[in-house]
């Protein structure tokens, strides 16, 4: 094996996808490109990324456990969307307050800046620029 393989899609469970899904299209400027019923208990929503990557809503039949989505047990920690530089996370920061979307300020640090807000579950998302 010479090269391990790019990711192709990232896929999130949600609570509820009548939540999720007009949140996501708000930040994604876009609409699903799969929107389906997959087997009895799974209904995912898809979104094409502009750089060929999927990334998937699940809502599950079997309900999720109480609680919100926490990056300190195992498993995801957040998801992070490439920007260019750091001009385009303060694009991306006014952006998110147009939308009403609760964000933190950029973070800087030696390899890279970070943009960090949650969905309506709480998951944990990130615009991250390397450094310059």
């Amino acid at each position: 094996m010479a090269t391990f393989p790019p990711l192709t899609h990232v896929a999130l469970t949600v609570r509820d996808l009548s939540v999720s899904v007009p949140w996501y299209e708000a930040l994604l400027d876009a609409e699903p490109v799969i929107d389906e019923d997959t087997d009895p208990d799974m209904h995912h929503t898809v979104y094409l990324l502009g750089n060929g990557t999927l990334l998937g809503l699940h809502q599950h039949g079997t309900a999720a456990p109480k609680g919100q989505f926490s990056e300190y047990r195992v498993g995801l920690d957040h998801v992070a969307f490439g920007c260019a530089d750091r001009g385009e996370l303060e694009k991306w920061a006014r952006r998110l307050d147009e939308l009403s979307i609760d964000h933190g300020d950029i973070k800087d640090a030696p390899y890279g800046s970070g943009l960090s807000f949650r969905d309506p579950d709480n998951i944990a998302l990130e615009f991250f620029a390397p450094p310059a």
